[in-house]
């Protein structure tokens, strides 16, 4: 082959690559405008329980998933980071249940300042941005047919280490879940922090691939969340502080 021809090819693949990851894109269905909407989404069996209740601040809780490339080429690729802003959804201390979900549509890929906090040392393009969004949305998780992921934990003997239902792309695994929580005093409001490494095929996800598996993205992926709930959270714009 033709060296011109072959470094064609090759930058054909690392444009390719570059929209490998797997998560979010642009045809964002909105959230509910209100918390009673978004509670009313998100309300497991045991809500009704009458116990004491959190509610997710998603101005101030973070999920960050990490995906990385791989393949014999994968020097040509990028890593990339994943990340929602807006996760909806309720925490009960007590019993040490929790139920959160988020739409992969309103992820943001590869912010810079995500990108530095993960040690990734390469920059995508903007036109890599927009076309890993592209992939994720259309080849890798259907995302108009799967659009929400949910997750409902509760504390198991260890209280360090919570067992996870993760429902992803139409398929739910049950996990252990390494966190740490921080809680007020007075219960009004709780911090949990935590990580974990996933497989996409345990979701029924195939990893995208080009050239043969040449350049790819693994299997693996790494998911790290920061949460904050409270008692209240006030709705967009209303200008009332959580807890009010």
């Amino acid at each position: 082959m033709p060296s011109a021809h072959r470094r064609a090819l090759l930058a054909c693949a690392c444009a390719l690559l570059a929209a490998c990851t797997p998560f979010a894109p642009p045809p964002a269905a909105s959230l509910p405008d209100s918390p009673v909407a978004a509670r009313a989404m998100q309300a497991p069996a045991w809500q009704q329980l009458g116990v004491h209740l959190l509610y997710i601040v998603p101005q101030e809780s973070l999920l960050t998933i990490t995906v990385r490339r791989g393949g014999a080429l994968a020097r040509l690729g990028h890593d990339h980071v994943i990340a929602s802003r807006s996760l909806q959804g309720v925490v009960a201390p007590a019993p040490g249940r929790a139920a959160f979900q988020f739409r992969l549509d309103e992820m943001s890929v590869d912010e810079a300042s995500l990108r530095q906090a993960a040690g990734l040392t390469t920059t995508p393009s903007a036109d890599a941005i927009a076309g890993t969004r592209h992939n994720m949305l259309l080849r890798v998780l259907e995302a108009e047919r799967y659009p929400w992921v949910r997750i409902e934990a509760r504390r198991t003997g260890n209280g360090e280490v919570l067992e996870a239902d993760i429902t992803l792309h139409g398929v739910t695994r049950t996990l252990q879940l390494p966190v740490r929580i921080e809680q007020a005093a007075d219960g009004s409001h709780l911090q949990a922090s935590g990580s974990l490494l996933l497989k996409q095929s345990d979701f029924g996800i195939v990893p995208f691939a080009v050239l043969g598996g040449a350049m790819a993205v693994q299997d693996q992926m790494e998911l790290a969340f920061r949460i904050t709930a409270r008692q209240e959270v006030s709705a967009p714009g209303s200008g009332a502080s959580p807890g009010r």
